[in-house]
C-alpha cells in the first residue's frame, strides 16, 4: 500500500466500528460515532486510501458499517459539489460485501450504490433484492426499501439519459 502516512486518520480507522449501537427494537437503524464519521468524511482525499485498505480486510461488521457511513457521507458531499461519478473508483472496494446476508450492510451498499450509480452495481443489487425476499432475516427494518429504491433510481438514471441524452447526465444530483 503506497498511501501517505497520517496519524491522525489511521487512529481514526483503527478505531472504525468501537460504539456503533446496531437496529434493536426500539430504533431502526444504526448509530455511529458521528465525530469520527464528519472527520474522515471532511478529508476524503485522506481518508479514503485508508478505508479502501480497511475494507479489504475487515471482517468486523461494526466497523465495516462505519465504513460504509463515512462513503456514504462523503458520497453525499461529492454529488452536491461534482456530480455522482466523484466515488465511482470506489466500487471494487465495496463489490467484497455484494454478496453478504447482513441487511445492515445490504442497505448502506444500497444506499451507496443509489448515489454512485455505477453500472456494475445494478445486478449485486438485484441480487440483494432476491435474497432479501427470498430470505428476509431483519426483525427491526425492512432492506428491501432500499435496495428497491436503489434499483428504481438506476432505472430512472439510465432511462432518462437514453430519452434525453447525455447532457442530462450531467446535471442531475
Amino acid at each position: 500500500m503506497n498511501i501517505e502516512f497520517n496519524p491522525y486518520v489511521m487512529v481514526n480507522i483503527k478505531t472504525l466500528g468501537s460504539g456503533v449501537k446496531r437496529a434493536d427494537a426500539t430504533r431502526n437503524y444504526c448509530i455511529y460515532n458521528n465525530m469520527r464519521v464528519d472527520v474522515l468524511s471532511s478529508y476524503p482525499d485522506k481518508s479514503l486510501p485508508y478505508i479502501k485498505e480497511y475494507l479489504k480486510t475487515s471482517n468486523d461488521e461494526n466497523g465495516i458499517l462505519e465504513a460504509l457511513s463515512i462513503i456514504d457521507k462523503i458520497a453525499d458531499d461529492n454529488i452536491e459539489k461534482t456530480g455522482s461519478a466523484a466515488l465511482s473508483d470506489i466500487y471494487p472496494s465495496l463489490s467484497r460485501f455484494n454478496n453478504t446476508d447482513s441487511p445492515d450492510i445490504q442497505v448502506m451498499l444500497s444506499g451507496i450504490y443509489r448515489k454512485i450509480l455505477v453500472p456494475d452495481a445494478f445486478g449485486p443489487l438485484c441480487k440483494m433484492l432476491y435474497k432479501q425476499i427470498r430470505y428476509p432475516n431483519s426483525k427491526y427494518f425492512d432492506p428491501t426499501e432500499e435496495t428497491g429504491g436503489a434499483i428504481l433510481e438506476y432505472l430512472r438514471s439510465y432511462a432518462a439519459q437514453s430519452v434525453y441524452g447525455q447532457n442530462l447526465a450531467h446535471t442531475q444530483t
